[in-house]
């Protein structure tokens, strides 16, 4: 690639102002169409320069969408963990995110019951499946442990814990951790479980409203859901920042790089 224009060079001295850091990973892109880096520059910037979040908070949220198991892009989760250890996050308040985003996997059940309850029913079948309630002190226990460690029901777990309450226990056990070991804030937590439900790789619609409800309840502001949802709302950029390398990579192998 070619040196920097003096315009590419204080395109990146503005990201770097905005943003906070540099990564090479952004080199490429500026170089290649700066006019579409200064554009995404400016939409990425908004909740930097007008928003309410700690930057380590901002940190986490990429985290999250990031290290999500329906994204996985490695590059972004250590740039942005490295950010936050710079912001000044612990250890200890980085595992945290990565263990709220690991029950992700569990919407596989709660997309997942509600159709086999109608299956069942429209099989003919219905009776099969418990009627919530039905599975006495056990799972008023269960009910009762869930919403004292995890702070709200959903109607959602009413059948998951009816038709295998080993499972919801361990699951109950498994989400349980951070809440009662960790260090953020509640509707921080909840901040982390909007941006990987309300994320394009995965648009939960379920969740989302859960955990905006939640985080309101715990005293979260709309400015403040406003802005993880805008810092999210990045996601996409990735498409760029996967695809330029490999396009230069060819570009090269055909003689044109």
């Amino acid at each position: 690639m070619s040196e920097l224009s003096p315009r590419q060079l204080a395109l990146k001295e503005e990201f770097t102002r905005a943003r906070g850091y540099w990564s090479p990973t952004w080199d490429q892109v500026l170089a290649l169409d700066p006019d579409f880096f200064e554009a995404y520059m400016n939409f990425s910037s908004v909740p930097w320069r007008h928003g309410v979040l700690e930057p380590k908070v901002r940190e986490f949220i990429y985290i999250a969408i990031d290290a999500s198991t329906t994204h996985l892009h490695a590059p972004g989760t250590r740039v942005h963990m490295k950010n936050a250890l710079r912001y000044g996050a612990t250890r200890q308040e980085i595992m945290e995110v990565l263990q709220l985003i690991s029950v992700l996997g569990i919407h596989s059940v709660t997309h997942g019951v509600p159709i086999l309850v109608e299956e069942l029913a429209a099989a003919g079948r219905g009776v099969e499946v418990p009627k919530p309630g039905q599975g006495g002190e056990r799972e008023a226990r269960l009910k009762a442990e869930f919403t004292a460690a995890r702070g709200y029901w959903s109607g959602l777990w009413d059948n998951v814990l009816a038709l295998s309450p080993d499972f919801f226990e361990a699951y109950l056990r498994f989400s349980s951790v951070p809440w009662q070991h960790g260090m953020l804030e509640p509707k921080v937590k909840e901040f982390i479980y909007i941006a990987i439900d309300a994320a394009t790789t995965h648009l939960y619609a379920p969740g989302t409203r859960i955990h905006i409800r939640n985080a309101l309840k715990h005293g979260a502001t709309r400015q403040e859901i406003m802005e993880v949802l805008e810092l999210v709302s990045v996601l996409g950029i990735h498409s760029t920042t996967h695809g330029v390398p490999i396009l230069l990579e060819e570009l090269k192998a055909a003689g044109q790089g």
